[in-house]
């Protein structure tokens, strides 16, 4: 993974970051990244995420996928982390469409919500006898995750399919899942102790559909172990510090919104990984950058009019892989189309790419470029690994708890209160508010 910072300097952007503002933020990064080496040695609670890659047993996921390697679509059931790693994971790998260069992978369904429309067109999409269902919740009482779980199990048994022959679970040591896994025997993975589910893509959270569609798990996992090898006490030594300590020192200066903006349909979920991750771990206090999502080349033709003469509250971040697939352009007699003939998707896509970056900087708007050198299993764990290291370490700076979120935990008690599930004085709150109401 490649980071380039030079757009987000003052001498191309505003707001931008100095050299001599970095040269000194950097001798805060390299306190930081011996709080963060304390907190792997000692496994603490948070930091043990970037241990992950030496922990993560891919021979014990294989193993308990085994049986459901003939499925012909996976359903992942679960919500947040529970489900954003494991989708973005199989899309970068080109699991979650039957085109591509992965057309023999199972594609991947994702219940993440309870919309109940949704739910009904996916329960008709699959073919319910020949998928494979991975439910996802720690501590297995996860109201929305159930919730669909329940919903999936009873349509199996009303198509006349054995769902325990069908599912694994991944979840905690103890609780209702594990309960309901052990009675029924059925393959169950363990959600890693000490990490938070939003930095659990390195782990059987994430890998699992991954596993079953006979993706390269060991090399996501080597490409973890790229990135913790590459963390270094300096921002100039470590691609994903240099993203994290720029990120936090654009945002002091005004750049309050960050968007991700990948040039890959197969990043798109990373995208929406990225966004709760940042959203998640950096939003208290009063702090951290308000995550954005973008398609590039797509949302040139939308968000970039914003992005470039809009207000000076964002930093735009650009991705793309070095190496990918590609598509002549076929050649045409058509005027003002002919000088496509002959060139490729691939070449129009980088050129979008690179004009998109210089439009930017040329407005004087600051954007990081991130490269990968291909969208391969390495790639993709070094991605992922790194932008959680630039999370922690964007945490650090903030001088924030980066791996609590007691703004989420405060709706699920109010939700939890509406449905009965106990006495919350969160959804007394409901009750109370205010209203104008316009007809």
């Amino acid at each position: 993974m490649r980071v380039d910072i030079g757009n987000a300097l003052a001498s191309v952007a505003s707001p931008g970051v100095s050299r001599d503002a970095l040269d000194q933020l950097d001798e805060t990064v390299a306190r930081a990244h011996e709080r963060i080496e304390r907190g792997r040695a000692d496994d603490e609670f948070g930091y043990a995420s970037l241990n992950l890659p030496e922990r993560t047993d891919a021979a014990a996921i294989e193993d308990a996928v085994e049986p459901l390697t003939d499925a012909e679509a996976i359903l992942t059931v679960g919500i947040g982390g529970s489900a954003l790693g494991a989708a973005t994971v199989s899309q970068a790998l080109g699991g979650l469409s039957a085109d591509g260069e992965n057309a023999d992978a199972a594609p991947l369904y994702v219940l993440d919500n309870v919309d109940p429309a949704r739910v009904r067109e996916i329960l008709a999409e699959v073919p319910l006898d020949r998928t494979a269902v991975n439910v996802v919740s720690r501590s297995g009482t996860t109201a929305e995750t159930l919730s669909n779980f329940l919903v999936v199990r009873e349509a199996m048994e009303a198509a006349g399919v054995d769902w325990t022959e069908r599912t694994v679970v991944t979840t905690g040591e103890e609780g209702p899942l594990r309960e309901l896994a052990d009675r029924h025997d059925m393959p169950a993975l363990d959600v890693p102790e000490g990490v938070p589910g939003r930095f659990s893509a390195l782990s059987a959270v994430g890998l699992v559909p991954a596993a079953i569609q006979g993706h390269d798990i060991e090399g996501l996992i080597e490409g973890g172990r790229a990135g913790a090898d590459s963390l270094a006490g300096s921002l100039f030594e470590s691609p994903a510090y240099a993203y994290g300590a720029v990120s936090y020192a654009l945002d002091q200066r005004g750049a309050s919104i960050t968007a991700m903006m990948p040039y890959e349909e197969r990043l798109e979920y990373f995208a929406e990984w990225f966004a709760q991750l940042w959203a998640e771990s950096l939003g208290k206090d009063g702090l951290g950058q308000t995550p954005a999502r973008a398609l590039g080349a797509t949302d040139q033709h939308s968000q970039l009019q914003l992005y470039r003469a809009g207000p000076r509250d964002k930093m735009v971040t650009l991705v793309r892989a070095r190496e990918r697939a590609d598509r002549e352009i076929p050649e045409t007699d058509i005027d003002g189309l002919a000088y496509l003939g002959g060139s490729s998707l691939g070449e129009l896509l980088d050129a979008e790419f690179e004009a998109t970056e210089a439009s930017l900087a040329a407005a004087g708007r600051p954007n990081v470029r991130i490269e990968l050198d291909r969208l391969d299993a390495e790639s993709v764990g070094e991605l992922l690994y790194g932008m959680e290291a630039a999370c922690i370490l964007a945490g650090e700076l903030y001088d924030i708890e980066t791996f609590n979120q007691p703004a989420v935990e405060w709706g699920k008690r109010a939700a939890r209160g509406l449905l009965g599930g106990g006495d919350f004085e969160e959804a007394d709150a409901v009750a109370e508010k205010t209203e104008l109401l316009v007809k």
